[in-house]
């Protein structure tokens, strides 16, 4: 095609005279590889900052629970009766029911919880008592495991071992393999247990370190006084993020409100619902990234008009001898709009790449670091949103596309004895 051939001349050929087009040219492609690179690294990280402390707030809790909606006479929630039978019916109760997968549940767990003090000869800090089983999934402790080992968990018998935060350590000044008495206050007396700290966990989730420790359900049990079928809830985990608010639903319309032989009503509730602060927190962050992704577009649309408005006018004695010769006004056009594809997608080509590369060299190397104290994590986490990145690839070549349309438009609009006669 003639239009192909004569864009491609324009592409590649020297300056012959003309100062201003090829830096015109690398101003626009800069100002597209600049954009596009900026666009991809905000949406790896934003993306990886929230997969990084939602996942945080996810070990702590699971992605759905079921409790008590029942309180007792002192404002505390009545234990769940978590039989082998309720389960197994959470277990496959969402079953066909969510958008991802056949069944999106991918783990069922009993755990209990009692609120304590625990106290050393100089200090004390009110903590919350995390009882769980055998079959708990430890991934999540055992990932951010700095130092000793995880208790032992079980339902039959006491470990009395207790795996603390960091945070906790440092304010008690403790250590694996030291002694602390532990303190829980009832109604009308006072009870004591000594466990031995046996690792300690980092999270750098503030909010739930300093709050969190974690042993066996048996222990907690019995400081409650609950039978070996009661415990706080079950928790929840799903394969798919996406599936939790569909889940939440079938879980609720399954066991939500069922009454148990102690009269107590159950409830089902997700993540999102248990830490709304720091899930509405997260989604501020995504008004930041649109107000970046336009902003952005906006950069590359402009530099790809100008740019290609002044190759134009450099040109337009060109476009005039064409004219004259019998090239038509559509031919021109699309002259000047493959050329301007090609610069286009060489823009596009260098702006992915340098994104994705900074980004892999980030989430290798974690060259940039944070304050955990205020981001919840030692450095800027990245994640690999395919499908997004490759959603602003395509918005960033359909307003070129648009852009480019328009540019050239304007070539058609004077006539070729006028144009080849432009000083």
């Amino acid at each position: 095609m003639i239009e192909h051939f004569l864009a491609r001349r324009l592409y590649t050929g020297r300056d012959d005279g003309h100062a201003v087009a090829r830096p015109a040219m690398r101003i626009a492609l800069i100002g597209i590889a600049v954009g596009l690179a900026v666009m991809i690294v905000s949406i790896c990280v934003v993306m990886g900052f929230k997969s990084e402390v939602a996942d945080k707030v996810v070990g702590f809790g699971s992605h759905i629970q079921v409790v008590s909606l029942t309180q007792d006479q002192y404002q505390q929630r009545m234990p769940v009766i978590t039989t082998d039978s309720l389960i197994n019916v959470v277990t496959h109760a969402a079953d066909g029911y969510a958008p991802h997968g056949s069944n999106p549940i991918r783990k069922v767990q009993r755990y209990a919880m009692k609120r304590g003090m625990l106290k050393t000869n100089d200090d004390f800090l009110g903590l919350q008592f995390k009882g769980v089983d055998q079959d708990y999934d430890t991934t999540f402790f055992s990932t951010f495991l700095i130092k000793g080992r995880l208790p032992q968990f079980g339902s039959d018998e006491a470990s009395n071992q207790l795996l603390i935060s960091k945070q906790i350590a440092n304010d008690l000044g403790l250590d694996v393999g030291d002694r602390v008495f532990a303190y829980f206050v009832e109604a009308d007396n006072m009870r004591a247990r000594r466990f031995t700290v046996c690792g300690i966990y980092e999270t750098n989730l503030s909010e739930y370190d300093r709050n969190n420790v974690l042993t066996d359900i048996y222990t907690i049990r019995r400081l409650n006084n609950w039978d070996p079928d009661q415990s706080s809830g079950l928790e929840i985990l799903i394969d798919n993020f996406a599936d939790l608010e569909p889940v939440t639903d079938r879980l609720s319309d399954v066991v939500g409100h069922t009454i148990d032989r102690d009269g107590c009503t159950y409830g089902v509730f997700h993540v999102k619902e248990l830490a709304p602060h720091i899930f509405s927190w997260l989604g501020v962050l995504d008004v930041n990234v649109v107000m970046i992704l336009v902003l952005m577009i906006c950069v590359a649309a402009f530099t790809v008009a100008s740019g290609l408005l002044i190759i134009m006018l450099e040109r337009i004695q060109m476009v005039g001898l064409l004219g004259a010769l019998g090239a038509t006004n559509a031919t021109i056009r699309k002259m000047f709009s493959h050329f301007a594809v090609m610069l286009v997608g060489r823009g596009m080509l260098w702006g992915n790449a340098v994104g994705l590369i900074l980004c892999w060299v980030q989430r290798q190397f974690h060259i940039i670091a944070l304050d955990a104290s205020v981001y919840y994590i030692d450095s800027v986490p990245i994640r690999f949103d395919w499908a997004l990145i490759i959603l602003v690839n395509i918005i960033t070549l359909l307003i070129s596309v648009i852009v480019i349309f328009g540019s050239s438009h304007l070539m058609s609009l004077g006539r070729p004895a006028q144009t080849m006669r432009w000083e």
